[in-house]
């Protein structure tokens, strides 16, 4: 899991140079941190991710080649009736 480093010390201290009570700086710092866990922990891709989808995108390989040959012949025949039509 990916943590992101936050100084809650420093967050708190700017609010209350702001003007927000000791109270409300602490619970905003501690709602922050809370929020930063749980959107890293849910966004971020892991080492495991990246290698299954490695995985799976080298299992497709082949059909993606085919594909693109199916898509390549495909057009030559397109292009050689128009040829015929015109020529």
């Amino acid at each position: 899991m990916s943590t992101v480093t936050f100084d809650t010390l420093k967050y708190v201290e700017r609010l209350k140079a702001g003007g927000v009570s000791d109270v409300q700086a602490r619970a905003m710092a501690e709602a922050q941190v809370e929020v930063f866990s749980e959107t890293t922990s849910n966004i971020l891709a892991t080492k495991q991710d990246v290698a299954r989808l490695e995985l799976k995108l080298t299992e497709h390989d082949g059909e993606f080649k085919l594909i693109k040959w199916m898509i390549g012949l495909l057009l030559g025949g397109v292009a050689a009736l128009i040829l015929k039509a015109f020529f």
